[in-house]
């Protein structure tokens, strides 16, 4: 219940704990002050009329009408040449404002009302030029501001939410909105009363609260007085709903017969710059030694952690612009530790979130290194070099803010962005045939996105437009959807941010530190009982091969020690790394294994740097798990990742084949490129059969919806359906594939990066394999040609690409 709340007030930059928690309803009185204290609220308010506030408020509420119209003005310029310039928009702005509030006006003294009776409020729907994100501003109150009012109060309200200005950018007018109200009818302020100290309670009864079973007293709420205090744990009864009060709160009656209440903070662990909670094996010094492990606790902790994080997906998703972030959902967003450790994320996508964890350590030693400016707070750095800085491949930007407290870091958050387009050889920078990472876009090894509070534009963009310097690749073919997403990433990145250091604020740094830790260890204890369970039935060694379409071994044998959990992921005999663009970096094989091995463990744990603890890794240099530093990877990332988890699932004889792909798709031309991945079948198991039409594994992004893609992009959807009897079949049948058909509006460049074209997912314990995929082109005259798992062609208005994805394998006989 507390997320809601957050997404309207933390999430747009607002401190909510300055605020009062208001309730109605019958059932909230009973969870308000624990909600309170979740969201760090000291003040609630419960009216007399509570459980029926909203029939109550009716009588009293303003009456209100509103108009809005659009517009494409120019408000300010971001650099006036002189004082003519700074405020273009003056004479036609209140103009049109004036002709609004005269709409407003005759509209309510139809209804009744004078005309001295209504008050005009206006508004400006406000964003910088090259933005998509615009802030709706009031006219700010007289003398609030020097000059140019609405500019100043919209730069705050950015600042605010997204934390950095854009300097010398226009800013445009999109909307004019007035709102008329007449002011309905306002209580009296209530009076001070003087202390009646507590009422008798009615009964008591036994409820549980945080501190256990506790023996509470009951009030009567028609026998309560003003002036009267009731400290909590206790209950108080109404006719029309039931008050709660959790320990640590006091209510007092008012005049009125409200209640005010109190919300005390908890007590909290000093703050301490003693505690060390990052090593690898359990320096944790006062942390471990001083706070102990609750079970309760660490369940809320996972989940705050979690949320969090989920926050930070919401931000993201509502104020980029591109399809592949804001529709598709294609990113992540975690919370790290100080040394980069993750300790937890959103369920967002697989393949990201262990490779993110090295993109972070990576930035932590880069720029503390010798010789190096260090990392300063208000900075934001951003980086998707696979190979050197811990990226999964090119097009997935990652950007890190650290989190600071009194001075120091004392986290990390980031978030993981693919974007749909930054350079390289084929629109959408997955190209098909790319045999060297330069291929493939821009490269970032380490840069400052913000630094001292201000978003570096010229920086990014020159390392966005650099492929373009290489002789026969372009630089980025969407620079306006790049910058808007890495902006929007780093407001989700702050937005991360406000909610830890309420958290700390909350419980202290000591606490936060060690539950983080915590979390970490149980992590680690729950995959080390898995790998000892299995190997207790299995044995402790595991063997496993597949094989790409070209015929490259995936090889892995998993030796456990049984006695402590450990295991050793032992890749060799995996092929050489090859002439084209499905090498994987070896962050990308850690993040497939941690993602299994958090599938594998049967209980609910986020999915963190713990899961790997347990593991040590041998990935011979130069295989395809582990390819130099420039080698092409794109594919890796989408398609190697699927068959490692194949594998790895197969050594652990969990489930069957899954359809090993991503099935990505990627059409431009110079002027935009647009990405998506497309859905499969997955693998059947012991007790359970393949979903159809799925993202599966790596992966978990949506599709964009084909009205969104008609609409935004010069293509027709001809055909998006399960593709029947794809799946293997066996005791449990394996999911289906689908079929997409897409036909261009205008010549395009289309191009496939796909897998298990030629071999096919396998069943498991008998079950039956499921079929390849195909990619086919429909040419005008009907012909149809099978152009492979990887290709790239130009396709002209009349013709059709076609995709059938693989299914999932089927699992046992029937």
């Amino acid at each position: 219940m507390c997320r809601p709340i957050r997404n309207l007030t933390q999430m747009r930059g607002f401190d909510i704990t300055t605020h009062t928690l208001a309730v109605f309803g019958g059932a909230g009185p009973q969870h308000a002050c624990a909600m309170a204290k979740a969201l760090g609220m000291s003040k609630v308010f419960v009216h007399r009329y509570g459980g029926v506030l909203s029939a109550y408020g009716l009588s009293m509420s303003d009456a209100v009408h509103e108009e809005q119209e659009p517009a494409a003005d120019l408000y300010t310029y971001g650099n006036p040449q002189d004082e003519a310039d700074s405020d273009p928009s003056a004479a036609n702005r209140e103009k049109r404002l004036a002709a609004l509030a005269d709409k407003c006006t005759e509209a309510l003294k139809k209804q009744g009302y004078a005309k001295d009776e209504i008050v005009i409020e206006k508004y400006l729907n406000m964003r910088y030029d090259g933005t998509d994100n615009a802030i709706m501003v009031q006219e700010p109150a007289d003398g609030t501001y020097a000059s140019l009012p609405y500019a100043e109060s919209f730069r705050e309200h950015y600042r605010r939410e997204f934390g950095f200005e854009l300097e010398g950018r226009d800013i445009l007018i999109d909307d004019y909105r007035i709102r008329a109200v007449v002011p309905g009818s306002t209580p009296c302020p209530c009076e001070a009363v003087p202390s009646k100290g507590r009422p008798i309670p009615s009964t008591t009864t036994k409820a549980y609260f945080e501190s256990g079973w506790e023996t509470v007293p009951i009030y009567q709420f028609q026998e309560l007085l003003p002036g009267h205090e009731i400290p909590g744990p206790s209950i108080i009864v109404q006719s029309i709903s039931t008050i709660v009060l959790e320990t640590d709160c006091n209510a007092v009656v008012t005049s009125d017969g409200d209640l005010d209440i109190t919300v005390s903070p908890s007590e909290k662990v000093d703050d301490t710059d003693t505690v060390s909670i990052h090593s690898a094996e359990g320096d944790v010094e006062m942390a471990e030694a001083e706070i102990k492990e609750d079970p309760v606790q660490l369940s809320i902790f996972s989940h705050r952690f979690m949320g969090i994080a989920e926050q930070m997906g919401r931000t993201l998703a509502r104020t980029a612009i591109s399809v592949n972030i804001k529709e598709r959902l294609d990113f992540s967003c975690a919370l790290f530790t100080l040394d980069g450790g993750l300790v937890a994320n959103a369920p967002h996508i697989p393949v990201h979130l262990g490779a993110m964890q090295s993109a972070v350590r990576f930035q932590v030693e880069y720029w503390n290194s010798e010789g190096r400016e260090g990392i300063k707070e208000g900075e934001v750095l951003v980086s998707n070099h696979p190979q050197l800085a811990g990226g999964s491949h090119l097009p997935d930007i990652t950007v890190i803010t650290p989190v600071f407290h009194k001075g120091e870091i004392i986290f990390f958050v980031a978030s993981r962005g693919h974007h749909a387009d930054i350079g390289g050889i084929a629109p959408g920078s997955m190209p098909p045939h790319s045999s060297k990472l330069e291929d493939e876009g821009a490269m970032i090894v380490a840069f400052k996105l913000v630094k001292g509070g201000q978003f570096q534009e010229k920086g990014i963009t020159d390392i966005l437009n650099a492929p373009g310097k290489i002789e026969g690749n372009s630089g980025t073919r969407n620079l306006r959807d790049n910058l808007s997403d890495l902006r929007a990433q780093v407001a989700a990145n702050n937005s991360g941010i406000r909610l830890l250091q309420q958290l700390v604020n909350e419980y202290g740094l000591s606490t936060v530190q060690a539950y983080m830790r915590f979390i970490q260890h149980n992590a680690e204890s729950s995959v080390r009982e898995m790998l000892k369970s299995f190997s207790a039935e299995h044995g402790s060694r595991a063997h496993a091969i597949d094989y790409m379409d070209d015929g490259t071994p995936i090889e892995l044998t998993i030796d456990i020690d049984k006695d402590t959990g450990s295991a050793r992921f032992d890749f060799t005999g995996t092929g050489p790394q090859v002439l084209g663009n499905h090498n994987a970096p070896p962050a990308v094989t850690y993040s497939a294994v941690i993602y299994s091995l958090r599938s594998l463990v049967g209980l609910d744990i986020p999915l963190n740097q713990g899961c790997l603890a347990p593991v040590e890794f041998i990935i011979p240099p130069n295989c395809l798990l582990n390819p130099s530093d420039d080698a092409g990877v794109v594919g890796g990332n989408v398609l190697t990742s699927q068959r490692v988890v194949d594998v790895v699932l197969r050594a652990f004889k969990a489930c069957a084949a899954s359809q090993g792909c991503m099935n990505n798709l990627t059409f431009g031309d110079k002027k935009f490129g647009y990405y998506e991945t497309i859905a499969g079948g997955a693998g059947a198991g012991p007790t359970w059969h393949g979903r159809s039409g799925v993202h599966t594994h790596c992966t978990n992004t949506r599709i964009t919806d084909p009205e969104i893609l008609e609409r935004r992009y010069p293509v027709v959807l001809r055909q998006f359906a399960l593709r029947t009897g794809s799946g293997g079949t066996g005791k449990h049948m394996g999911g289906d594939g689908v079929i997409r058909e897409i036909e261009p509006l205008r010549p395009l460049v289309m191009s496939i990066l796909s897998e298990r074209r030629t071999l096919h997912p396998y069943g498991l314990a008998g079950g039956q394999e499921a079929k390849c995929g195909r990619n086919l082109l429909i040419r005008k005259d009907g012909v149809v040609v099978n152009i492979g798992g990887r290709c790239s062609t130009s396709i002209d208005v009349g013709e059709r690409l076609r995709l059938e994805t693989p299914g999932g394998g089927g699992y046992g006989k029937k």
